[in-house]
């Protein structure tokens, strides 16, 4: 890459071996279902995570959009995290498209939500109360330093769900960072959800998408209200030839990612005006504040560090003292070094 980009890992481009695939790529009409390539992208992935279906869409955001349009109804309600992607940086749309209530609670500092927090959520079946359909986990919890929630959690929340006639979807964007840093397969991971979407275009390198999944009945239904969002799909075997590359090669080596972010969250303690932990560095992200007192702000830190020494980082929106680094495929041991060589001759 250009710069050492610690933005996030939505940066990311594709690796050598994808543009090749790309190229190459066999082609169809998705919408007619003949497609080879992402048909083959689906079913690789729905057997990955151990689903029977998946579906094709363009971002993570219309994943979750369309698990929850396919899920509920106007009217209906989510309950979810208040940190949650879907509840933050999700532009309403869940309301906007769906009249969908979302009913948020506050996380656990593991990213997960308390059981009976959830049960003392859930409406009572009476007119006046919207009807409870769903509830929505997040993993990894990227508002939460990307802390990985376990399979065994997961499995409780979906005995949970059912034995209330609930839903439960997970919003898996960086499901296979979980995996690594849990040592599970992913499938294990998401095996309680009806649902789950996961990201093609974060740490998996591949250049636009993300899939859902769930049962042959709710990804049909789901095919349908992507279509109705504008996601019918042509040509898209060109992008799900970089997808399959991306499931084949990239989970195996995110591990490394978790390395180098431990690496940089460990350099930058002794720096001045930076505060973190490096014990809440769990997989691919380092959270750091910048003390108040600091002489200059972030966003002259950035400018600085991007002008001086080629490296790119931005605030996190929700705070203005708030960094948050990323690290990716692209991101070397070199690049650590040089990223905390940055930061300590600009802050000192």
């Amino acid at each position: 890459m250009d710069t050492i980009d610690l933005r996030s890992d939505t940066v990311t481009w594709p690796t050598d071996e994808m543009r090749a695939a790309m190229a190459q790529a066999e082609v169809g009409d998705d919408v007619y279902g003949d497609d080879p390539t992402l048909n083959r992208l689906e079913a690789e992935a729905a057997e990955m995570l151990g689903k029977e279906a998946a579906l094709f869409v363009t971002s993570g955001t219309m994943g979750n959009l369309t698990a929850l349009l396919t899920h509920c109804q106007r009217g209906d309600e989510v309950i979810l995290g208040k940190q949650a992607h879907i509840f933050r940086s999700e532009a309403a749309n869940a309301a906007s498209f769906g009249g969908i209530q979302l009913n948020t609670l506050e996380l656990n500092p593991d990213g997960t939500l308390d059981l009976d927090q959830i049960e003392g959520a859930i409406r009572e079946d009476d007119e006046h109360m919207p009807r409870t359909r769903l509830i929505a986990l997040e993993n990894t919890q990227g508002s939460l330093f990307g802390v990985p929630v376990s399979a065994g959690y997961t499995d409780r929340v979906g005995d949970f769900a059912r034995a209330r006639g609930l839903g439960l979807h997970i919003d898996g964007a960086r499901i296979f960072n979980a995996a690594a840093a849990l040592a599970t397969p992913a499938s294990d991971l998401v095996a309680a959800a009806d649902s789950v979407s996961f990201c093609l275009s974060k740490g998996l390198c591949a250049p636009v998408g993300s899939l859902l999944l769930g049962d042959s009945d709710f990804i049909q239904e789901a095919r349908r209200t992507r279509k109705a969002l504008g996601g019918g799909l042509r040509q898209a075997g060109i992008l799900a030839a970089a997808g399959l590359v991306a499931l084949r090669r990239i989970p195996q080596r995110l591990h490394e990612d978790h390395v180098h972010a431990c690496a940089l969250a460990e350099g930058l303690v002794d720096v001045p005006w930076i505060s973190v932990d490096p014990t809440q560095v769990y997989t691919n992200m380092v959270y750091l504040e910048l003390s108040p007192e600091a002489p200059l702000t972030v966003e002259a830190l950035a400018a600085r560090l991007l002008d001086e020494y080629n490296v790119q980082i931005a605030r996190n929106r929700y705070s203005p003292t708030t960094i948050r680094l990323v690290t990716h495929y692209w991101v070397t041991a070199t690049d650590v070094e040089q990223v905390l060589r940055g930061f300590r001759q600009v802050l000192s």
